[in-house]
């Protein structure tokens, strides 16, 4: 019964740790690529604009092999 219950654990967290790659992707991509490592605050508006100007460029930076195919 342990060994079940093992094998059913083990494979949850395999899917969990699946889910968590693909979620941290972008999140190393922005800061890898554009360097956004430290965060100061400059009004929320602003922090808001920034991140999601860096989020659209890190989707076009991992979409850049379909982009130059076209």
């Amino acid at each position: 019964m342990s060994d079940r219950l093992d094998a059913i654990y083990d494979q949850i967290e395999r899917l969990k740790a699946g889910v968590r790659a693909k979620v941290e992707h972008p999140f190393r991509i922005i800061k890898r690529q554009f360097g956004y490592t430290k965060t100061r605050y400059r009004g929320l508006m602003k922090n808001t604009a920034q991140i999601t100007t860096l989020f659209a460029l890190g989707n076009l930076w991992m979409t850049r092999k379909v982009l130059r195919k076209a």
